[in-house]
C-alpha cells in the first residue's frame, strides 16, 4: 500500500507476497488488526487538477482508515503529479499508457478516453492483476463507460461512481456546431446507459446533484445519490502552522499579491482576472501583483492556447508580465522582477502552498463550477476568497464573511473587490481568514470525507450481488451494444473530420482519403 509505484511506465503484477507484505505494513501504520478490504479506484489521467485532489484526497483518506488502496490509471507523469501520486504514499499503478493516443490531432478527445479506460480494464483482467487484488469495491470517476464492462469482469464488488459533473454539459456548454453536437450524442446517450451499472453515485456538491437530476430525471429513483464534498488536509496545515516560526523568506517581491489558482482552459475565465485587475485605479494598484498559477500541460492544446491568449491579453491592457515555466523556481528571476501579472503553469504543490500564504486575495473566477476546491485550500490558509455567485463557492464561500461572492458578468464589481481587499487592515484581515479557517475545519476536512465514502461503501457492501451467471446473454448484447455505438461514434467523427473540421487534409492524408496527382 505504500510501494512507490507512481511511474509512468506499467509495472507488473504485485506477487501474492507482496501484496501481504504491503497489507501488514499499512496494518501496522494504521494499528489495525487486519486490514479493513481493497479499495480500488480507477481514474484516467493523475495530473494536476480539482479532480484529481478529489481522487487522491479519499485514497488517502481511506487508506489511514485501515483499507488497502490500489489506483489505476492511463496516464501519471511524475513531473506533472501530486506528490502523493510520486512519493509512494499511494500505490498507483499506470496499465495500458498506448497504443490509443489520448487524442486524434487534438480531435476525438472523449472517444480516446472511452477507449484508452476500456483497454486498461481488458489489461488487467487478461493479466489476472485484477483478480489478485480480490476487491472488496471499486470507485471510479469522470468515465462511466467503463462500469458495464468492469460490472462483468469483476461482478462480486459494487461500484461507486463519482460524478463531478455530467460530461454532457461539458460538452454541450462549448460553442459547439450542429455537427459537432450530433458527434457528441452517442457519447451522452452512453454517459446516462452506463452509469446504470454503477451500486451508488456519488456527487461532489449540492449543486452538481440538482444538475445531475435535471439531466436525468429519475436515476437518483434508481440510484442512491449522495454528496461528498471535497476536502483539503487540515491536519498537514495545522503541522505545517506549529512548525512555522515565521522567519520563512518571502517567495515574492511585496505582500499585495492577488493570486489565481486554475487549469489553463477556457471555460476557467481567468481572463476576468486581468480585465478586474487592469481596471483598479492606478494608485491603488501600485506595488500589487496579479499572479496567474494552475495546471498545465503542453500535451493539452487547449492549455497551449489558452496560456498564450491571456499573455496576448495582458498586452492589450498595458499589463507588463512574466512567465516562470518552472514551478518548483521560485527563487528565479521572474518572480523578483517588476512586471505586475506573473504566469505560473504547472504549478507544485509546494510553490502553490508558499504564494498562498502571502496572498492578500484569492481570486476565483469559473462561472457554476461543480464545486471547486481551490478556494477551500485558500480559506484553509486564512486567505479571503472571491469568486462567482453560481455554482460550488456558493456552498463553500459566505459572502461577506470568509471573502466575497460577485457575478462574473459585472467585471466592475470584480474590481471594486479586489481594491478592497488590498487596503484591508490586518485586523480585518485576520478577522475573515480565521472565519474561513473554522468553516474548512467544520465541512471539508479529509478525514471527514474519508468518513462520508466509508459509510457509502458500507451500504454497499450491505446490498445483496446478482451472480454474472444468471445475466450473462443480457449483458453480453449489452456490452456488444456499447462497441456499436462507438464504432458508430467513431466513424461519424472521421466524416466530420473529413467534411469540416480545419484541419482535414491532415485526416485525409492518415487515412488514405488524398487523390494521387496524375504523373
Amino acid at each position: 500500500m505504500a510501494r512507490k509505484s507512481a511511474s509512468s511506465k506499467a509495472k507488473p503484477p504485485p506477487s501474492d507476497s507482496d501484496s501481504q507484505n504491503s497489507t501488514d505494513v499499512a496494518t501496522q501504520q494504521q494499528g489495525k488488526d487486519k486490514p479493513r478490504g481493497t479499495i480500488v479506484f480507477f481514474h484516467p489521467d493523475l495530473g494536476i487538477g480539482g479532480a484529481e485532489r478529489l481522487v487522491v484526497d479519499a485514497a488517502v483518506g481511506l487508506q489511514e482508515r485501515g483499507f488497502r488502496v490500489v489506483i489505476f490509471t492511463n496516464h501519471c507523469d511524475p513531473s506533472h503529479c501530486f506528490d502523493e501520486c510520486r512519493d509512494g504514499t499511494l500505490d498507483v499503478r499506470v496499465r495500458a499508457a498506448g497504443p490509443v493516443p489520448m487524442s486524434i490531432l487534438n480531435r476525438f478527445t472523449i472517444l480516446c478516453a472511452i477507449l484508452r479506460h476500456l483497454q486498461l480494464l481488458i489489461t488487467i483482467a487478461i493479466t489476472g492483476e485484477l483478480y489478485s487484488l480480490r476487491p472488496d469495491a471499486f470507485i471510479a470517476d469522470q468515465l462511466s463507460a467503463g462500469l458495464p464492462l468492469l460490472a462483468n469482469l469483476y461482478p462480486a464488488a459494487p461500484i461507486l461512481f463519482y460524478c463531478h459533473f455530467p460530461d454532457l454539459h461539458l460538452a454541450l456548454g462549448r460553442d459547439a456546431s450542429l455537427i459537432k453536437r450530433l458527434y457528441r450524442r452517442p457519447f451522452d446517450t452512453l454517459e446516462r446507459w452506463s452509469m446504470g451499472y454503477s451500486t451508488s453515485i456519488a456527487v461532489n456538491s449540492d449543486f452538481t446533484r440538482r444538475v445531475v437530476n435535471g439531466t436525468w430525471p429519475g436515476l437518483e429513483d434508481q440510484k442512491p445519490m449522495r454528496v461528498v464534498y471535497p476536502c483539503v488536509d487540515t491536519r498537514a496545515k495545522a503541522a505545517a502552522s506549529e512548525d512555522d516560526e515565521g522567519d520563512s523568506e518571502p517567495v515574492l517581491d511585496g505582500d499585495k499579491i492577488i493570486l489565481s489558482i486554475n487549469r489553463f482552459e477556457g471555460k476557467k475565465d481567468i481572463g476576468l482576472a486581468i480585465k478586474a485587475f487592469a481596471a483598479i485605479p492606478t494608485d491603488k494598484r501600485e506595488g500589487a501583483r496579479l499572479v496567474l498559477a494552475g495546471g498545465y500541460d503542453a500535451r493539452i492544446g487547449e492549455n497551449v492556447r489558452v496560456l498564450s491568449e491571456l499573455r496576448s491579453l495582458a498586452d492589450s491592457l498595458s499589463l507588463g508580465h512574466a512567465t516562470v515555466s518552472s514551478s518548483d523556481s521560485l527563487s528565479s528571476a521572474p518572480l523578483t522582477s517588476e512586471a505586475p501579472v506573473l504566469f505560473l503553469p504547472s504549478v507544485s504543490s509546494a510553490s502553490k502552498a508558499a504564494i498562498l500564504e502571502a496572498s492578500r486575495l484569492l481570486v476565483y473566477t469559473p462561472a457554476a463550477e461543480h464545486f471547486g476546491i481551490v478556494p477551500i485550500e485558500a480559506m484553509l490558509a486564512r486567505v479571503p476568497v472571491l469568486a462567482a455567485t453560481t455554482g460550488g463557492p456558493v456552498e463553500s464561500v459566505q459572502d461577506g464573511i470568509t471573502g466575497w461572492l460577485r457575478s462574473t458578468l459585472d467585471t466592475p464589481a470584480w474590481t471594486d473587490v479586489m481594491t478592497r481587499a488590498l487596503s484591508l487592515s490586518k485586523k480585518e484581515r485576520k478577522k475573515m481568514g480565521d472565519a474561513g479557517a473554522r468553516r474548512v475545519e467544520e465541512l471539508f476536512s479529509r478525514d471527514g470525507m474519508a468518513r462520508r465514502f466509508e459509510a457509502i461503501l458500507a451500504e454497499m457492501l450491505a446490498q445483496p450481488r446478482v451472480p454474472v451467471e444468471s445475466t450473462f446473454f443480457g449483458r453480453v448484447i449489452e456490452l456488444g451494444a456499447m462497441v456499436v455505438i462507438m464504432a458508430v461514434a467513431f466513424g461519424f467523427g472521421l466524416l466530420i473530420a473529413h467534411f469540416y473540421y480545419p484541419v482535414r487534409h491532415s485526416v485525409n492524408n492518415m487515412l488514405g482519403f488524398t487523390k494521387k496527382k496524375d504523373t
